[in-house]
């Protein structure tokens, strides 16, 4: 070896040892500089996959966004869009979100761009076509939540609009029925819709409710409400394992059916349509009345909340099933199975007023 070549070796050993530390402090391993990663397939192509592995209620949820994806890029790879293609298309969705009274500026529609854009390209990652370092959906921005303008409608207007949807539209019966099982569980529109006959415990009068994100519970209700839930499903020939909540052709209600109640109140009582109600409002209108006559726990456990807690100690103070059913009889002035024992000062009912 010449005393040239040696220096050429030398100068080469130094030269990899640079590399590999600057690598090392990128985080970057050999492996990551060579290409072995399949061919990402197209939009077109991965979406329909994506939508066959999603629950029916995210699928709908992601559905719009999903048809924009296919609708503008069919053709592209996904490796191809930048954040910054992304980002504008998520204000594109923004602008073009559609309004109402409970409009929040599109941010509720960009919200679920971008979880949508995520949830494919977390597909992606999975099947090897893109590096999470190369994830154009990871760095995409979430707009902030706004408060919500909802609030717990008093009593008197609550009666208002249970007597609207009891003595007008094409089936009252049906619409009083859906309202107290709202005003009853606090549930949301999805878990009433998903509701079965099978899901009926007469004896214990409980409904199992199955709501978004996979989340499920038993619920308390009152003997009345499991009376008219139970009548109703009999009457109307709902199937043991089919939906519950049906028209009295025997077809299964959808969103619509929510849309025909809240339009129909809204031309009899005004304030209704200028808030905005709808039945979600019942919702935050129940928990907000077992929060302020029993405890948070309580309404906690009301709401079927199973995520981030407020603290370490309502792991050592949650609230279990008949507390729930105590908070539900004083509630609704009728004795529940399962609250048998459990008493409660306050005896005023906030249900009374509701016929069915």
């Amino acid at each position: 070896m010449t005393i040239q070549s040696a220096a050429q070796t030398a100068a080469t050993a130094d030269t990899l040892a640079a590399a590999r530390l600057l690598l090392a402090q990128m985080g970057i391993t050999a492996a990551d500089l060579v290409d072995t990663a399949p061919a990402a397939p197209t939009f077109a192509e991965v979406i329909p996959r994506v939508r066959a592995r999603l629950s029916a209620g995210t699928a709908r949820t992601y559905g719009t966004h999903f048809d924009l994806l296919e609708s503008r890029w069919p053709d592209r790879s996904l490796t191809e869009p930048t954040r910054h293609e992304l980002e504008e298309l998520a204000y594109t969705v923004q602008i073009t979100a559609r309004t109402n009274r409970a409009s929040r500026g599109g941010t509720s529609a960009v919200e679920h761009f971008v979880s949508a854009v995520r949830c494919l390209y977390r597909y992606a990652e999975e099947a090897g076509w893109v590096r999470p370092q190369d994830n154009p959906a990871r760095r995409l921005p979430i707009p902030s939540r706004r408060s919500s303008h909802r609030y717990a409608i008093p009593s008197g207007q609550v009666a208002e609009i249970c007597q609207v949807a009891a003595t007008s539209g094409d089936d009252p019966e049906l619409d009083s029925l859906i309202l107290r099982f709202h005003l009853e569980t606090a549930c949301r529109r999805g878990g009433a819709l998903a509701l079965r006959p099978q899901d009926l415990d007469r004896d214990q009068c409980l409904v199992f409710l199955r709501e978004k994100g996979g989340s499920d519970r038993w619920q308390p209700v009152s003997p009345t409400l499991m009376r008219h839930l139970d009548d109703h499903a009999t009457d109307r020939g709902a199937p043991f394992t089919g939906q519950l909540l049906r028209y009295r052709h025997g077809r299964p209600i959808t969103t619509r059916r929510y849309d025909y109640i809240w339009g129909r109140i809204s031309e009899s009582l005004p304030w209704v349509a200028t808030q905005g109600v709808t039945a979600h409002w019942l919702r935050h209108t129940t928990l907000t009345w077992v929060e302020r006559t029993f405890s948070y726990a309580v309404a906690r456990a009301f709401a079927g909340h199973r995520g981030k807690s407020s603290g370490t100690t309502d792991t050592y103070v949650k609230s279990y099933l008949h507390e729930v059913a105590a908070a539900l009889a004083v509630l609704t002035d009728e004795p529940h199975p399962l609250a048998r024992g459990v008493g409660h000062p306050v005896a005023a009912s906030e249900l009374d007023h509701l016929t069915i």
